[in-house]
């Protein structure tokens, strides 16, 4: 939690014990007993008083998925490319992939143009994709420059 381990914590006590002497560390320590607890009061009170204004909601949240430990940006970038994906192949197989927009109240409905309602011509559909060829034993891949 503070990022203190064991050894380190009885280093700290020696150090302690040696700089305040054996005479004023248990008034030390009383002290730091007191700070603790108070601390601890503070916090528990914060809590009560968060729950009061915000309400029984604040118990509801999922306070781990908030955490910023638990961003993982490779994640959020391949669930977004994903996303981003599923829209391109359903917009391809002519599903849309949201519900277009009603029209406004008190206008007309446009009139389907006919370029876009006519099936799509030779031009403007991609070449089809040639299928891969696999290389002789021993040829030598290609080489492209751009790629490099």
């Amino acid at each position: 939690m503070v990022g203190i381990n064991g050894y380190e914590f009885i280093l700290l006590a020696i150090i302690a014990v040696v700089i305040l002497g054996p005479e004023r560390l248990p008034e030390y320590a009383s002290q730091l007993a007191r700070l603790v607890r108070e601390v601890r009061r503070m916090a528990s009170g914060a809590r009560e008083q968060l729950r009061e204004e915000v309400g029984p909601e604040i118990d509801e949240v999922d306070w781990r998925k908030l955490d910023p430990r638990q961003y993982d940006p490779r994640r959020i970038i391949k669930e977004a490319l994903l996303d981003d994906f599923e829209d391109a192949a359903k917009a391809v197989k002519g599903q849309p992939s949201a519900a277009p927009a009603p029209p406004v109240s008190g206008a007309q409905p446009a009139a389907p143009s006919p370029v876009s309602a006519a099936a799509p011509s030779a031009e403007s559909r991609p070449p089809a994709v040639k299928p891969l060829e696999r290389l002789a034993a021993g040829e030598p891949a290609p080489f492209d420059i751009e790629a490099t």
